[in-house]
């Protein structure tokens, strides 16, 4: 009799998951990798670089890290307070912080979004913060609750940010992925006006987001739903969407831009034919089932539910899928939130594991 903490309507699959063949056969080209930093980085999700090599990352216990180009550690900052529980559970992150999309704009500065504590400018020489963007200001008049992705034109030094949801923040992901709203949306941030625009609204968990090579468009993820939109910034479609990749094989992360001038989709969790649908598949259509699940459910056994198979999507620059990379036993990695290239080496990112996945050379 108790109410559920979900209000989740009924969705509609475009279909059943597209087979394993063509650019999707089984490969193990994600098992060609190393482990950096086990037990020191938990969830590396997101990465950046500057010129010197440096790259960074934010992990799970609000911390902020740059990795030298001898895989020399360095804390930079802490997002929240630093107490010995961060990181220990999700209960400690409204506190502790959560940074998720990482960026270096034109003048040097880390761009960080924080899900529970805003957009911020980091100095990633000293550590100092500052705040652009409150998620308590959010964007009219609607709180931000699950900052995600982000991208900084080159071009303009606009930022653009994804919020995952208005109603459900990080640690409460998994509800957010069963109740299958759209309470999400895709926002810019303007550096020499401080305004705060909305993009797009009524958005499925949007979460990653790229622009394409000539700043023409963004593709973003929405990942509850397992799709890719193009946002269009520049030409007759200007201001437009469209559906670049639905009903896809998992549901997408982060996309980044390859050294190679394709776009890379780390996949968080998979989504395969087998004798039975996938779970989020079967339950999809049916609210009352969702509702129950939420009440009586702990968000920590769901994991039992997600397989440990790890893939990475590459995509032409017209959407078109051109290749696979797969780990079918996870034996380097699993739940691939970011795939990140920089001289030479990939950087495969996550929301929960304690190590960082690199592969040296690239197999395309």
């Amino acid at each position: 009799m108790l109410p559920s903490p979900i209000d989740p309507k009924p969705h509609v699959l475009k279909g059943p998951p597209p087979a394993l063949e063509g650019p999707l056969a089984v490969n193990t080209r994600l098992q060609k990798g190393r482990r950096l930093f086990s037990g020191e980085l938990h969830g590396p999700e997101s990465f950046t670089a500057d010129e010197n090599g440096n790259v960074y990352t934010g992990t799970v216990d609000g911390k902020l890290w740059r990795i030298d180009p001898d895989d020399g550690l360095t804390l930079v900052t802490q997002m929240g307070q630093n107490l010995p529980e961060c990181g220990s559970s999700t209960d400690f992150e409204p506190v502790c912080g959560r940074p998720h999309g990482v960026r270096l704009d034109r003048h040097g500065q880390l761009i960080v979004a924080d899900s529970y504590f805003g957009l911020w400018s980091v100095d990633p020489t000293t550590g100092e913060k500052t705040l652009l963007v409150a998620n308590s200001q959010g964007a009219d008049g609607v709180p931000f609750a699950f900052l995600n992705g982000l991208e900084i034109s080159s071009q303009t030094g606009i930022i653009y940010f994804t919020d995952s949801s208005s109603r459900w923040g990080r640690r409460h992901v998994k509800l957010e992925v069963i109740e299958l709203n759209n309470l999400g949306r895709l926002l810019s941030y303007d550096p020499q006006t401080g305004s705060v625009k909305v993009l797009l609204d009524s958005l499925y968990m949007p979460n990653g987001i790229v622009l394409s090579p000539d700043e023409d468009f963004l593709l973003l993820a929405e990942t509850s739903i397992g799709r890719i939109l193009r946002f269009w910034l520049k030409g007759p479609k200007a201001g437009t969407k469209e559906v670049v990749m639905d009903n896809m094989i998992g549901y997408p992360d982060n996309i980044r831009l390859s050294d190679h001038a394709t776009f890379l989709v780390g996949i968080t969790t998979t989504r395969f034919r087998k004798l039975t649908p996938p779970f989020l598949d079967m339950i999809a259509p049916y609210p009352a089932v969702k509702r129950f699940l939420a009440k009586v459910i702990p968000q920590s056994w769901y994991n039992v539910l997600l397989p440990r198979y790890a893939l990475v999507l590459e995509l032409g620059l017209d959407g078109e899928l051109v290749g696979t990379l797969h780990d079918p036993e996870g034996r380097l990695t699993w739940a691939i939130s970011d795939v990140f290239q920089h001289r030479g080496r990939t950087y495969l990112g996550s929301t929960d594991l304690p190590f960082l996945p690199v592969l040296e050379g690239w197999e395309s």
